[in-house]
């Protein structure tokens, strides 16, 4: 595993190999960005979106978290972090698509579907059972259909369900709602496998997820 040593030790490789046969694309980057997809993923260390559809520097805007969540529209207070990369890359950039990416064995779905965190003490857990109760109503669709087991299947189900979750909270948001209404910008859901390396793209029109 890597401690931060092993990192600088990639930096150095980096800076000698990426860096220097590049350069031109560094320098390129270095005056602005012009990416035209937008991926919300899981902070899972197991599911970088980089290294899943191979992409350079400057080619996806990226945005990670537990559970690759979009909250809901939610107007007031509060730091809104999702929110504001939302749409600084529909609005500024003007990004033409955007990938929610779920994954396989996510620890963010399992704690929603197995309500581990709930009741936590303040400070042991209290913000990750605030993020994840965002999946209170797909645990109900997803218990009532597959029942509570913490097994694969239904941990699969859940995955699944996270995934439409964060389409639909990205609808409520009027800068994509207009956009995909004129054709302008485009929502894609997927799902990667870790243990296959497979991805698997959902087919909103039926709900279902098949292999790329």
């Amino acid at each position: 595993m890597a401690d931060f040593n092993a990192l600088l030790a990639g930096y150095r490789r980096f800076r000698e190999t990426g860096w220097t046969a590049e350069r031109d694309r560094w320098a390129e980057l270095a005056e602005g960005q012009s990416p035209q997809v937008m991926v919300i993923a899981c902070s899972d260390s197991r599911a970088d979106p980089a290294t899943i559809f191979d992409t350079a520097p400057g080619e996806i805007f990226t945005v990670r978290n537990v559970a690759n969540l979009v909250p809901p529209l939610e107007l007031g207070g509060g730091r809104h972090g999702v929110s504001a990369a939302l749409e600084f890359a529909v609005t500024v950039l003007e990004v033409e698509e955007i990938v929610v990416m779920g994954h396989g064995r996510c620890g963010g779905c399992r704690a929603a579907l197995t309500q581990s965190f709930k009741g936590a003490p303040p400070g042991e857990g209290g913000f990750i059972a605030h993020w994840i109760d965002l999946l209170d109503e797909a645990r109900e669709r997803v218990v009532a259909e597959h029942g509570e087991a913490d097994e694969r299947p239904v941990l699969r189900a859940m995955e699944h369900e996270t995934v439409k979750v964060s389409l639909a909270n990205l609808r409520t948001f009027p800068c994509v709602r207009t956009r995909e209404t004129q054709g302008r910008l485009r929502l894609r859901g997927a799902w990667f496998a870790i243990a296959s390396g497979e991805l698997h793209l959902l087919d909103e029109a039926t709900g279902m997820f098949s292999p790329a």
